[in-house]
Formats: structure tokens, C-alpha cells, sequence
């Protein structure tokens, strides 16, 4: 899953997308590298971001998707948005999967909506707001407790009748560094709930903490976390950079299927 930042303040690439010919250009990359879904997001959601009105949400977000639709009939396009009236825009609209941060705490309307829409729902872990989600994030258990809020959820969108959901721990939203590596150690478990899981640790701050570095040179740190991920069974990665990321399954896909 490829990263579309349409947003003038995302932690990493905030502001280098703006126009329509230059969305159009790093989509067509990602995809040259191999990306079979590209996530697009019109509000930034990292820690302290300000956030947004609903009505410029959709004003960056639906010329873009219109524009990637038309030159991409065939790419997966997933929408990161919390706000049951913009997932329901952009569905009506051409987008296949809704890529919600929140889990539906931020909105209650939300699932109802991807349920009423049959559309997929990555259905992702928060603790807090983008706002406060960084002030002393707590938990007895959060390996647990990530758990248990993945159980209520899919219960709820089952008694909804929709069962396709993709789950994503959050890394990095309402997590410390050690709660980061800890959901990262047993992401595998989260697979016995039956539904596949994302992992989205691209260039965040659960790795430049540790290495010492900067966004801007984290890739090395994210490969190796992605690495992780990927030996620990997640089916998805979401990331700045496609072509590392293929290398990555590549080499995890070989190394699994030797005897």
C-alpha cells in the first residue's frame, strides 16, 4: 500500500503533493514498484496535527481521486479518513476502501457506513486523538487491550453483516516506544482473529527514536521493521516506498518458503 499524502503537514511529505500532475506522478511510480493499493489522505493525523474541516477535507481529496480513478481503473484506492460523510463521498466516488484511523471512535457513524456500503474497512487502533494521543499514553496490557477493542469492533460490524475488514494496531497512535515493539513482537496473534493485518511503521518515530534518525532518513530503519512485520505474518505494508518494501516480501516470501 502506497502512501498518497495530499496533505500540507504530514510528518514526513507534507506539501510535496499539491497539484494533480504530481499526484499523478508519484502514484504511477508507486504502482511501476509494485503497489497494488494506494492510500489517499487530505488530513494530516500525526501527533499535535491541527485539524481540519470537513468540507477542505473533501475539497483536497475528491479532484485527486477523480483524477487517480480515471489513470488507475485497475489499482486498489483506499481513502484515510474518520468521517462517515467523507467515506461515504468518496465511495460514491470511486474509492474502494476506507482506511480509518480511529476505529470508529471518532465517528459512531462509520461503520454503519462501510457496512451499508459493503466497502473493505481497515479498522485501526487509537488511543486518544491525533491531538492528545502522544501525552503519557497508558495501558495495563496493550497487547490486550488492542485485542479486546479488535474483538468489540468486528463484533459490531458483524451484527452490521460486514465482514471485510483488514486490522491495523496503530503503531505509533497512542503508543510509547516500548508498546510499539510490543504489539510489533506478538503481531502474529493478531491473526487469529481470523482477518488480515496491516502494518503501517513507514519512517515513524518508533524508529527514529531508536536509530537516532530523521523521516527523511529512516528508510533503512523502516525496511528492517517492515521485515519484522512481514515474518510475523502481516499481509499488508503501508509505505512511502513501494520498490524497498517489494524487496522486502520478496526476500521474507523466499526465506518462509525454504524447508
Amino acid at each position: 500500500m502506497g502512501i498518497v499524502n495530499l496533505t500540507p503537514d504530514s510528518f514526513y511529505d507534507g506539501g510535496k503533493l499539491q497539484h494533480i500532475p504530481e499526484i499523478l506522478g508519484a502514484a504511477e511510480r508507486m504502482i511501476q514498484d509494485g503497489a497494488s493499493i494506494l492510500d489517499i489522505g487530505a488530513v494530516s493525523t500525526r501527533p499535535g496535527a491541527t485539524n481540519v474541516p470537513e468540507a477542505e477535507e473533501l475539497r483536497r481529496l475528491l479532484p485527486a481521486l477523480a483524477a487517480l480513478r480515471k489513470a488507475f481503473p485497475e489499482t486498489w484506492i483506499s481513502v484515510d479518513t474518520y468521517r462517515h460523510r467523507v467515506a461515504e463521498a468518496v465511495l460514491d466516488n470511486g474509492a474502494d476502501i476506507i482506511n480509518d484511523i480511529s476505529g470508529g471512535n471518532l465517528d459512531e457513524a462509520m461503520l454503519a457506513s462501510v457496512a451499508r456500503y459493503k466497502a473493505p474497512y481497515i479498522l485501526m487502533h487509537m488511543q486518544g486523538t491525533p491531538q492528545t494521543m502522544q501525552q503519557a499514553p497508558h495501558y495495563d496490557d496493550v497487547f490486550r487491550e488492542v485485542y479486546i477493542f479488535f474483538e468489540e469492533r468486528l463484533q459490531q460490524l458483524r451484527q452490521l453483516g460486514h465482514t471485510q475488514v483488514i486490522l491495523d494496531p496503530g503503531f505509533g497512535f497512542g503508543k510509547t516506544q516500548e508498546h510499539n515493539y510490543t504489539l510489533l513482537h506478538r503481531l502474529n496473534l493478531f491473526n487469529t482473529l481470523g482477518y488480515p493485518v496491516l502494518a503501517g511503521v513507514s519512517r515513524k518515530s518508533m524508529i527514529n527514536k531508536l536509530l537516532h534518525t530523521k523521516p527523511e532518513n529512516a528508510l533503512n530503519g523502516t525496511t528492517v521493521v517492515n521485515t519484522i512485520a512481514l515474518l510475523n505474518n502481516a499481509r499488508i505494508l503501508r509505505v512511502h516506498d513501494v520498490k524497498e518494501a517489494i524487496q522486502a516480501i520478496e526476500v521474507v516470501e523466499f526465506y518462509k518458503g525454504i524447508q
